[in-house]
Parts: C-alpha cells; sequence; structure tokens
C-alpha cells in the first residue's frame, strides 16, 4: 500500500511521514526531496530560475514516477491542486489531509527560515496571514478528497495507522 500526506506547508507532513514510515515499516519518500534530486537544484532555485509553473510539471511527473509499494510519500502543499493530482493519488494509494487551522499553520510558518519557502518569500505578519487564508481557500476542496483527515495536535500516529488499517 501507498499512503499519500497531503496538507498545507508547514502541517507537518515530512515529521508524521518519517514517523509513520517507520512504524509501519514502509519507505519514507519526500517528494519535495525527489524533485530536488532529480533536478539537481533546490525547490526555491527551480521556482526562481524556471517558474513555479515549471516546478508544478516536475512536481507532478515526479510524482508518477515513484514506485507504488509500501510508500508514505509527503507531498507539497500544491501538489494536490495541479493537475489532477488528487484523483491520481486516491487511484493508486490511501490519502491523508494533514489539517491544521490557519492560526496553528500561520504559527509554525512565521517561525520557519522564510528563504527555504519562496512563495512566503517578502511577507510581514500580516501577508503571511492572508497568504495562508487565501491558499487554504484555494486548496481546502482538494484537501477534503483525501480519504482520511489527521489533526497532529489532536490525534496520535498510532491512530493514524489504525484509521488507515481500518479503510
Amino acid at each position: 500500500m501507498t499512503i499519500f500526506l497531503i496538507g498545507f506547508m508547514g502541517s507537518g507532513k515530512t515529521t508524521i511521514g518519517k514517523k509513520l514510515a517507520g512504524k509501519l515499516g514502509y519507505e519514507f519518500i519526500d517528494l519535495d526531496a525527489a524533485i530536488e534530486k532529480a533536478e539537481g537544484m533546490y525547490i526555491r532555485d527551480i521556482i526562481n530560475e524556471k517558474g513555479e509553473a515549471y516546478f508544478r510539471e516536475v512536481e507532478t511527473h515526479t510524482l508518477k514516477l515513484i514506485e507504488l509499494s509500501n510508500k508514505v510519500i509527503s507531498t507539497g502543499g500544491g501538489t494536490p491542486y495541479f493537475f489532477d493530482n488528487i484523483k491520481w493519488m486516491k487511484t493508486n494509494g490511501k490519502v491523508v489531509y494533514i489539517e491544521l487551522d490557519e492560526a496553528v499553520l500561520f504559527s509554525r510558518l512565521k517561525t520557519t527560515n522564510l528563504e527555504h519557502r519562496p512563495l512566503l518569500k517578502g511577507l510581514d505578519d500580516d501577508g503571511l496571514k492572508v497568504f495562508i487564508h487565501d491558499k487554504l481557500e484555494e486548496r481546502e476542496p482538494y484537501y477534503t478528497q483525501a480519504h482520511l483527515k489527521f489533526n497532529p495536535i489532536r490525534d496520535s500516529v498510532e491512530e493514524l495507522i489504525q484509521k488507515i488499517t481500518l479503510n
């Protein structure tokens, strides 16, 4: 089985993915890291030099090249939103939405190094709040198509494993 973790940037997809993969004995793949390896560039440099449209095409291509068995794949925040990726992921595995509210996402993202998140570069606190609100509103219809929702503040990875194996 392949498990795809989706959700907004800063929701903890990578951290949760590593824990989940470890407990299940699955391989963990961070989609952004796979893209950086394939392109030989950091995500921020890909977006800055080649544009977000190019990045999204590479993201989709890389996603669909991964061998799908006994994997936990942490996707980028926008992955489900582009090129019917949510439909493809739902067809090819279990999709888990890592769901956090705007206030929690803001508190996590405002303390991160924004240089590593090119879509946030140059935003002050108010701009970051607006960005989170607008993008979450735009992407929520895609995120909520996931098979399962998981709130890392309220639920444990063990509870997530139970939900995955029961569904």
